[in-house]
């Protein structure tokens, strides 16, 4: 067994600001560490044209911040008014991540655990997952205001776009 694969087989047992973000450096993301307004650390990245932040959950007990969970969480901004039916039929559809809609943002969310001790070739699997989920939901939201604007007769009715109010994202 070579380095590499012994180091995916090492298990973690918590999580920092540190280790999010050289975990989705190792997957090829471009990740950086930010502050948000209450002087958490995050850690921002972006995928597919849109900027999601990773906000570590559930401290644990110890000499040094470390944490049990990470939520990572995306914002797009809602131009119209978006029918709670293309959340809802999202969320029933999917099985790892959850949409809301908050006034005129949606927020996409994924919790990753490391209680009791996980791989971290099941840590880069569950950034893997992330990506593909956001890729979902970006055609599912194009094919979803494309059928909106077909049944209205009209011009798409509402847009949805990544939200360019970083700093609300990250206090979400």
């Amino acid at each position: 067994m070579s380095a590499d694969e012994r180091a995916l087989d090492k298990l973690v047992h918590s999580l920092d600001a540190d280790a999010i973000r050289d975990l989705f450096q190792r997957a090829g993301y471009r990740a950086e560490i930010v502050t948000d307004t209450d002087g958490a650390r995050l850690v921002r990245s972006s995928t597919g044209g849109l900027a999601f932040h990773v906000r570590l959950a559930d401290p644990l007990s110890g000499d040094t911040p470390t944490f049990a969970a990470a939520n990572i969480f995306a914002a797009l901004q809602v131009q119209g008014t978006l029918p709670l039916s293309i959340v809802n039929r999202w969320n029933a559809s999917k099985r790892y991540a959850r949409l809301y809609l908050a006034g005129d943002v949606i927020m996409l969310d994924m919790d990753i655990s490391v209680l009791g001790g996980v791989t971290m070739s099941h840590l880069h699997a569950q950034v893997l997952l992330w990506d593909r989920l956001v890729q979902d939901l970006l055609r599912y939201l194009r094919e979803a205001v494309a059928g909106l604007a077909a049944n209205e007769g009209s011009p798409a009715p509402v847009d949805v776009m990544p939200d360019m109010n970083e700093s609300r994202a990250a206090s979400a």
